[in-house]
């Protein structure tokens, strides 16, 4: 059974070994995510080259993931590195501050905005929400607070607003060079994060095109404010290629009780409007320093499965954990046990009204064939840009998608959509008559389908041409075949 749900995995210390790398690989890694909060430019360039050395070594697509760090707001240092806070302390955050000179009643900031975007009675929650402040008051450049939830806070800890609202712009200075980098490594995903509207997805868009580079964008939707309001959230859906559940900042600022319920939205209106979804932050968290997950992390990735999400993402666990291979084979194991037992032959999420193209038509109808027709084992979709596999692939179905592309660019997008399988197929000087057989035997060597099993192919008129599908053909495996 082919897995459906891909697997993004974070690239860190833990996995630069080689060896290690390489049997994350072979376990089954789909992305690679580049993390530009962390490292230097030398440091993600020789993990990019050496993921690509080792895919092509194993022939298998894995594509590169770059994530841009955005406007993490944090605080700044203390003098003694840490501070231990209780209930009812009285503490300052102080913008004018200077940037070590933390210490038991105060710590600088590093987004001079703050002062301005807090009032008194908001919440601010520092360390993903392990420590919590009430605004008591704010004078000039300093945020008076008292402490709700006590405990340890050390240096550069993030702070969220209860609600968000911080009005800190999507991309920052270090982003704007970032985005540079992540074109000259040729990513094939350029993840943005907090962005507060559409117009945040474009702009990225419109610089890594000038940077060189057409990588599909990624909105990571961590604000509050973007869940909040359906039209904002809709409209970065519409302007992004690939929408991910990042659920640490947005656990944070919308509280863990919303969280579930949000993701599910999130996943459901995402494939409403035919894009893909990633589902990310501490899936398996347990096993940065265990070689088991527990049973809750075991139900969480199923969970997202059963919700229909295309991949679920690996931060800590393989950047900086113990056991990244193992955590690669555990995860791998939860998803095809839930996909085992998922009611995947429907067409319920067929979207209402018209279809906006031709391709798009062909899409739902080779969908439907695919889930109501007795003896078809796979589906083979021959694709420039990737376009038709993906708008499959937002239909439940337990058969394989082969997307037979001669571009690499395509096979690298495709290969995050679920049920989507990139095989690399020239049609070179093949004749047109030949060209469904010698899918259909490629399939047939791979071992995917054998002779009697119906197998449906879609494709275009003309080769080389982006949007021409317009063919649904329904062949046997043994028969002549044109």
């Amino acid at each position: 059974m082919l897995r459906r749900t891909k697997i993004v995995a974070t690239l860190g210390p833990a996995c630069d070994d080689p060896e290690v790398l390489e049997k994350m690989i072979v376990a089954g890694v789909d992305v690679v995510r580049l993390n530009f909060s962390h490292g230097q430019p030398e440091d993600h360039k020789a993990r990019a080259e050496k993921v690509r050395e080792l895919a092509d070594k194993h022939q298998r697509t894995v594509a590169v993931l770059g994530d841009l760090q955005g406007p993490k707001i944090r605080i700044a240092r203390f003098k003694a590195k840490s501070i231990t806070l209780a209930v009812g302390d009285v503490f300052t955050l102080d913008a004018g501050l200077d940037t070590n000179a933390g210490d038991q009643q105060q710590v600088g900031i590093d987004y001079k905005e703050l002062p301005e975007d807090c009032a008194v009675g908001d919440r601010l929650l520092l360390d993903d929400g392990r420590v919590i402040f009430d605004v008591t008051g704010i004078e000039g450049k300093r945020i008076h607070c008292v402490v709700t939830v006590g405990g340890a806070l050390s240096n550069n800890k993030g702070i969220n607003r209860q609600g968000g609202g911080l009005s800190a712009p999507a991309l920052t200075e270090k982003d704007m060079r970032d985005i540079k980098l992540a074109a000259e490594l040729n990513v094939d995903f350029l993840a943005v994060s907090f962005p507060r509207s559409a117009d945040d997805i474009n702009v990225a868009r419109k610089l890594i095109n000038e940077a060189g580079s057409h990588a599909a964008i990624v909105a990571k939707i961590e604000r509050a404010e973007t869940v909040q309001d359906l039209t904002i959230l809709d409209e970065i859906i519409e302007a992004s290629d690939v929408l991910m559940v990042a659920r640490g900042d947005l656990g944070v600022e919308i509280g863990d009780a919303e969280l579930i319920g949000v993701q599910k939205q999130i996943i459901s209106r995402s494939k409403m409007q035919g894009k893909t979804v990633i589902t990310a932050t501490q899936m398996m968290e347990s096993m940065i320093s265990s070689p088991l997950p527990t049973r809750a992390e075991v139900f969480d990735v199923a969970n997202a499965v059963l919700d229909g999400t295309d991949a679920v993402m690996l931060s800590g666990e393989t950047a900086a954990g113990e056991f990244p291979v193992e955590t690669i084979e555990a995860m791998c194991r939860v998803i095809l046990g839930a996909e085992r037992h998922y009611g995947t032959r429907s067409t319920n999420t067929l979207p209402a009204g018209e279809f906006a193209s031709i391709d798009e038509s062909i899409a739902h109808a080779v969908m439907y064939a695919a889930n109501h027709l007795q003896g078809v084992k796979a589906i083979i979709c021959m694709t420039e840009s990737g376009t038709t596999p993906r708008l499959m692939s937002r239909i439940s179905s337990n058969l394989p998608i082969f997307a037979f592309t001669p571009r690499l660019d395509t096979q690298a997008r495709v290969v995050l959509c679920r049920g989507v399988h990139p095989v690399p197929f020239d049609i070179g000087e093949l004749p047109p008559e030949k060209i469904n057989l010698s899918a259909v035997d490629q399939l047939v060597q791979l071992g995917e389908v054998e002779r009697g099993d119906l197998v449906l192919i879609s494709k275009g008129d003309y080769v080389n041409v982006h949007g021409g599908t317009n063919t649904l053909k329904i062949v046997r495996v043994g028969d002549d075949i044109h």
